[in-house]
This record gives structure tokens, sequence and C-alpha cells, in this order.
């Protein structure tokens, strides 16, 4: 078993598992909670014209990081899951010669993206599989390490991310989710899920499973029918994790702008919800197969924080602090 601790032992020990191995949480620092660093839609990397050079990626990643910490970041948890393009040895080098830490997750969603495998087609219609299969596939990639097609397992995923259709949660996306919740019950690691078309539901989904709800991050909560139906509140009031992780993106309709985001900061922080406030930009370092998206990593620190605080911000807010310290606890 590679670097992977049981969740009795994650909690006692508040170590979180990155890809070179447990690190104490309190040595992360400031934390990118959802970013993707290899990026590939499935069968990408098979098409006449998207090239994989290794070599290269590995060097547009590197500088890409090592902008990231000379503004003060020290972890980016790449919160793609199994089947986009991670790259567990690729990120354990750029780790070792960035310093950087780095998070990788397993898990996977939402169903357009899963495949037939994950169903089962001797039913008409094919049905999902069961929670726990799902959930047996996620937690072996946390005790025993994290899947290097058709080679090895190497390395323990820190973190188990999953996600349903912006139309609705299907039968199929509901299993990921128990699924993904069983695994973060029995293994100590947080659960970050991205909501369909209701935040609550789809909290409430994983906290039937027995999961605390300070163990779960929702993300997307920046998206505006989030905003406009006090969700970002409403789930923090209920514990969870308010994940804005689309800092940086002010041109899309779906989401609110930076000023807005700032502006629900600090209604958050007003509320008495500070504690409970994670900011990322859902930057893709590499992308392939898929448009680019070539946010810097530190935009939070370098631009988001500075807006914030110019609209009333304190410098203590947890604008600047790490997620994993009470993800994990």
């Amino acid at each position: 078993m590679t670097g992977a601790t049981t969740g009795a032992q994650a909690v006692e020990a508040r170590t979180v598992n990155t890809v070179l191995g447990p690190v104490p949480a309190d040595d992360l620092g400031i934390v990118a909670v959802h970013e993707a660093l290899l990026s590939v839609v499935p069968g990408a990397e098979h098409a006449f014209d998207v090239t994989m050079d290794r070599a290269e990626i590995f060097e547009t990643l590197a500088r890409k990081l090592a902008e990231f910490r000379a503004h003060g970041g020290k972890t980016v948890v790449d919160a793609t899951g199994m089947f986009h393009g991670r790259d567990v040895k690729l990120y354990e080098a750029l780790s070792r010669s960035t310093g950087v830490h780095i998070v990788a997750s397993t898990g996977m969603g939402p169903e357009e993206m899963l495949g037939g495998y994950f169903l089962t087609p001797q039913t008409n219609p094919p049905t999902p599989w069961p929670a726990e299969k799902f959930a047996d596939l996620f937690t072996r990639e946390i005790t025993e390490g994290m899947v290097v097609p058709r080679v090895e397992r190497r390395g323990a995923a820190g973190l188990v991310a999953t996600a349903a259709a912006a139309d609705g949660m299907t039968a199929t996306e509901e299993s990921l989710f128990r699924g993904a919740a069983r695994t973060a019950m029995s293994t100590g690691v947080p659960l970050s899920v991205r909501y369909g078309n209701d935040p609550l539901h789809d909290l409430g989904v994983v906290l039937d499973e027995g999961l605390p709800a300070d163990r779960v991050v929702v993300g997307g909560l920046d998206r505006r029918d989030a905003v406009a139906a006090g969700a970002p509140l409403e789930v923090a009031r209920r514990g969870a994790f308010v994940a804005l992780d689309h800092v940086g993106l002010n041109d899309d309709e779906a989401h609110v702008t930076d000023r807005e985001r700032a502006a629900l900061v600090l209604d958050l922080v007003g509320a008495g919800h500070g504690d409970r406030i994670l900011l990322s930009g859902n930057a893709i370092g590499v992308a392939k197969g898929l448009p680019a998206y070539d946010l810097p990593y530190e935009h939070v620190l370098a631009s988001f924080v500075p807006l914030a605080k110019s609209l009333g911000l304190g410098a203590t807010t947890p604008a600047a602090s790490s997620w994993a310290t009470r993800a994990t606890c």
C-alpha cells in the first residue's frame, strides 16, 4: 500500500494523501482546491490531430506550477477523477521538480462521461452500477493506490470527486454520489461533488449515507442558479464547504463575475460562515480534446484576493487559507 492511510489514521494524524505520499495537513499551505493539470477527453489521445508530447506537457505544467508557488501557493488539487487524463507518474515528477504538493483524485462523473462499462447492459433499459461497486472501485484507489492503466497501482488518491449532469441527477449519478460518500466514510478522505440542478438535494444524497457535512465540498456554487436560490448560504448552514471554484470566469452567462463572487464571499463572512468558503479557478494546465482554459493557478491569489480586499474583505479570511486542514479532520 503506497502512501495510503486508513480513515482513522487520516483523522488522527491529520494527513492528506499527495502523489508523493501523506503530508501533514498543516504543511499544505495555500491550496488551489479544484483545478486540472492534464485534462484529456477520453479517447482524444488517439485522435490524429492531438499531440501528446510528454516533455512539452511537463514543461508547460512545471512553468505554471512554479508561478503558482512564486505567488505563495503550495498545493494544487487535481479534481478531475479517474478518466480525464490523470497521469500519476507525470504528477509525481512535477511535484518533485516544483516543490508543489499535488493531490490527485479518484471518482468520476457525470454519467454522460462514463461509458457503457459502468451500466448493467443485461437489463432493459440498462441500469447503473450499484453504489457499493462504485465505492469499492474508488476505495481501492485510496487504500491500494491509483491505477496506472495496464501497468500497476501507485500513489494514493487524496480526494474522491464526482459530478452530476447540469439538468439533474440521474440514477447512475445517484449511485456515484452514494458510492463516493461511502468511500469518504471508510477512508477518511474528503468528498468533492459538483451538483446537477439542485445543490441541496445533491448534498442531501451524500449526507444520507452518514457522511458528516464538514467532510463535503459542494462545487460550482458560483453558478447563477445556485446564487439566485441562496444555495451557498444554505450549504454553509448545513456545515458543508462552499466552493466558489470558477474564480476568473467573467464572461460566462451561467456563472457570476469575480466582483459578484467577492460580494458573495463578503455576505457569507458576514453571516458567520467565513470558515466554510473555498476558492479556486477550475483552471486547466494542459487541455487535450477540449478547449484550453489557460487561467493561471495563482489567479485567486494574484487577482481575486486583492479585489475582495478592496471591497472590504479582511486579510485573515479563508480566501488565503487551506481547505484540507479542515476538510480532513
